[in-house]
């Protein structure tokens, strides 16, 4: 935290600390994060009501006993009796205003105004951006302390110039800017769309795809079967995504910019995920679009590679191959965007109530994939609430119902023991190695084809397709 000492601090010589105060809020701080050794003020009869500077402006905060010093944020509308600041941590904090003695101006905020001038590089190949929203296409805003969104090929080159190192990005399209979470099929689909054309535009070798972090492996999983399931893709599709925003200086954004470049640009004809390999900053991996989920809140390299291996690594400088992928070719990209919403993701738990199925037969869900515990169970007959009973019901109904792991890792096999054949008999289609997640999209992606919903073995071989690498031959370590 910045805070200065008071001139009347300066002459005192004793070193005692001042005692924590109840004046503040603190969203968050450092844990040793010293507190200002200031001469308590005298009461003063009238408080600074005026507060001459502006958001963006430096400035420092008077309190009764210290004085803190950073940027004077916008107040939201729902908390106009709170000071913000934003202080050189990076951290916010708030103060009531009647709490606040003087706010003084240190100095006023001047908006940058750089040309920049995008410049094509002969010999660089071209690529386009998809920007969807999420951390990575945001920069700080000082005088409101959040962000403001980077839309445009300026903007990019200013914050992420590393991208431009490799490569010329000549398109950038905004379908629409939302956080991951608020996204759902339909989102999907527009971001397919917008990729098809740009997939057939010959000069362009490859397309970026920023997007927030939470359900990014959603969208990969269904541009996976979008894109290139039914025809396979000719050129690049990289997804790419930041945990920590630009203005910090733990950020994974330009790493994970530069790798995805070079991966757009290269002959990798796959969707693909790009990201951090670990914590470090020194290369990235691209990992399947269907083979892949985040496993970490706020880790750099929270994304990993499930029951799968990676297309690649990749440097700054240099991509080096890890694993077969489909080849760059000259054929047409076509999208297969056909696709059923009504289908649901079910968590097995201990205790659980199989009439909690009744919900998704009411609201004419036609499918179900539930994460099953270990190699594939849920409550049986012996259970006192046994679930084989209601599974066949709702599939004489005609939900179709699937099963993946719940463990993440490793292979489903309903035969090893007894409860898991008692459940295979119910007619759930196990789904061997597939992440829930994959299955999920899937699912909609199948029941949306009404030419393969005719029967349910035409529907269970679908599923069971390989379509877009999302069953492995071989689980990886």
């Amino acid at each position: 935290m910045n805070k200065k000492k008071s001139k009347s601090a300066k002459k005192k010589k004793s070193k005692k600390r001042t005692k924590k105060t109840n004046n503040s809020k603190v969203s968050k701080s450092p844990n040793n994060s010293k507190k200002s050794k200031t001469k308590p003020r005298k009461k003063s009869s009238k408080k600074s009501k005026d507060i001459t500077p502006k958001p963006g402006d430096r400035v420092e905060i008077h309190l009764a006993k210290i004085i803190y010093e950073g940027i004077l944020l916008e107040s939201p509308e729902s908390e106009q009796g709170i000071v913000l600041l934003k202080l050189d941590s990076g951290y916010n904090i708030g103060f009531k205003k009647k709490d606040v003695f003087d706010v003084k101006l240190l100095e006023q905020f001047k908006e940058e105004k750089q040309e920049l001038e995008l410049k094509k590089e002969k010999g660089k190949p071209n690529i386009a951006m998809i920007i969807t929203g999420g951390t990575i296409a945001a920069r700080l805003n000082p005088k409101k302390g959040g962000v403001d969104w980077l839309t445009s090929p300026e903007n990019l080159l200013k914050y992420y110039p590393g991208v431009f190192d490799k490569v010329n990005v000549v398109k950038v399209k905004v379908p629409f800017m939302k956080a991951s979470e608020d996204m759902d099929y339909k989102d999907w689909k527009k971001i397919a769309r917008v990729s098809e054309k740009l997939l057939n535009d010959s000069n362009i070798k490859g397309i970026i795809i920023t997007h927030g972090t939470d359900f990014l492996h959603y969208t990969s999983a269904a541009l996976s079967f979008f894109l290139n399931a039914t025809s396979k893709l000719n050129k690049p599709v990289v997804l790419t995504y930041s945990q920590r925003s630009i203005d910090r200086a733990s950020s994974d954004a330009n790493l994970n910019l530069r790798c995805a470049a070079l991966a757009a640009s290269s002959d990798i004809a796959e969707v693909m995920l790009v990201g951090h390999s670990s914590s470090n900053d020194d290369y990235c991996l691209a990992m399947p679009g269907t083979k892949v989920r985040k496993l970490h809140t706020s880790k750099r390299d929270a994304f990993k590679i499930v029951n799968g291996k990676a297309f690649a690594r990749i440097y700054p400088d240099k991509l080096i191959k890890e694993s077969e992928y489909n080849v760059k070719n000259t054929s047409k990209c076509k999208t297969d965007l056909k696709f059923d919403g009504r289908v649901a993701l079910v968590k097995i738990y201990p205790g659980q109530e199989p009439s909690i199925l009744d919900y998704y037969v009411k609201n004419k869900y036609k499918g179900l994939v539930l994460e099953m515990s270990g190699l594939g169970h849920a409550p049986t007959k012996r259970a006192r609430k046994g679930w084989t009973n209601k599974l066949k019901d709702i599939q004489k109904k005609g939900v179709i119902v699937c099963a993946a792991a719940q463990t993440v890792h490793g292979r489903l096999d309903p035969l090893v023991y007894s409860n898991g054949r008692e459940l295979l008999e119910t007619g759930i289609i196990y789904l061997e190695d597939m992440l829930a997640e994959t299955a999920l999209v899937k699912l909609g992606w199948v029941l949306g084809h009404e030419e393969w919903t005719n029967n349910k073995q035409d529907i269970k071989e679908k599923m069971l397709d390989n379509f877009s690498r999302e069953f492995s031959d071989r689980l990886e370590k």
